[in-house]
């Protein structure tokens, strides 16, 4: 089957080359972003492979099915940039990846924990200009913190299990309790609670109409004051004007995000000759208690294997007209 793959790199080409040795697909690589503009590139492709910041908007999915679009393949678990009322009434399919790596995800948000506690960006930096003070270097024991995690799918069970061998109490909330989860080690707790005793919460849910803004004023009034917040989901997950008056009021003490409310059109590029021009994202990038990756945290050999394999794989089923587990329906 003929795809057309938007907003593609070198990493996604050399991933989704090597999985379709197996499958035999037509794959044209785009570096665009699907956009209202550049839907038009699709014509005359059964499927067009989107990811997270490509936009399938109503306006969208009407050009893409006008021009010939069966299928919409998600290489990403997140759909919630797809407006899944428009494809019913097209009449198109949309096909996701639910699962490509938890623990790439689940370590990346280690990883920001552990350098923002420890600051080993900054020591890194003073090193290699011959610094070797330490003052302003210091953190803190992350064993015996009591730690948040909000979304306990299989990212959230991986981040608790690297927790718990940290020696970290871990307090869960999701309106769903994991088995999995508390065989793990952490203790579910109404979200209140999760806010209020967490010294360090992270958050792993899905971006719905329920969990939008969930950090909010609101809930940023109940954290421990200098606690030290993670987002590694969506950036919708946590409201961002609201996080920098709490940065500046000292109430959040350290903020890791890889994702942002506003990255459309921003992360994936390079934006140094132009420089920031959103100025929240600016204005978070002046901070000194704030890391920043561009959403990254998906980026692993085993994970770009994993979400080139079962995108294909959805392709396939649905070329065959077979069942496919990972279709996404309209609620």
């Amino acid at each position: 089957m003929k795809i057309a793959m938007f907003g593609t790199k070198s990493y996604d080409r050399e991933s989704f080359d090597g999985a379709n040795a197996q499958y035999g697909h037509e794959l044209l690589y785009l570096e665009p972003r699907l956009t209202q503009t550049t839907a038009v590139l699709a014509d005359g492709f059964p499927a067009a492979c989107v990811f997270v910041n490509d936009r399938v908007a109503a306006d969208v999915v009407g050009l893409l099915a006008k021009g010939g679009t069966k299928l919409i393949a998600l290489r990403c678990a997140g759909f919630n940039n797809v407006d899944l009322a428009a494809v019913k009434a097209h009449g198109l399919t949309v096909a996701r990846v639910p699962a490509y790596s938890p623990y790439a995800v689940a370590e990346h948000a280690i990883a920001l924990l552990l350098t923002l506690n420890r600051k080993t960006h900054k020591a890194y930096n003073r090193v290699r200009e011959g610094n070797f003070a330490l003052e302003g270097l210091t953190g803190f024991d992350l064993h015996a913190k009591t730690v948040g995690v909000v979304g306990t799918g299989k990212i959230g069970v991986c981040v608790i299990r690297i927790l718990k061998g940290f020696g970290c109490r871990v307090l869960a909330f999701d309106p769903f309790i994991n088995p999995e989860a508390v065989a793990s080690g952490a203790e579910f707790v109404p979200f209140d609670t999760l806010l209020a005793e967490s010294d360090v919460i992270t958050l792993h849910c899905p971006l719905t109409p329920q969990t939008r803004h969930l950090i909010n004023e609101v809930a940023l009034a109940k954290v421990k004051p200098g606690v030290m917040l993670l987002n590694t989901g969506r950036g919708a997950l946590i409201d961002t004007p609201a996080v920098v008056k709490a940065l500046k009021a000292g109430r959040i003490g350290h903020l890791g995000l890889d994702v942002y409310e506003e990255e459309e059109g921003v992360f994936f590029e390079d934006q140094s000759a132009s420089g920031v021009k959103d100025d929240v994202l600016a204005r978070l990038l002046t901070f000194p208690n704030v890391l920043i990756t561009g959403h990254q945290a998906f980026l692993t050999r085993e994970a770009l294997r994993n979400i080139a394999d079962t995108t294909l794989a959805n392709v396939t089923r649905f070329e065959k007209v077979e069942v496919c587990p990972n279709r996404v329906t309209a609620g």
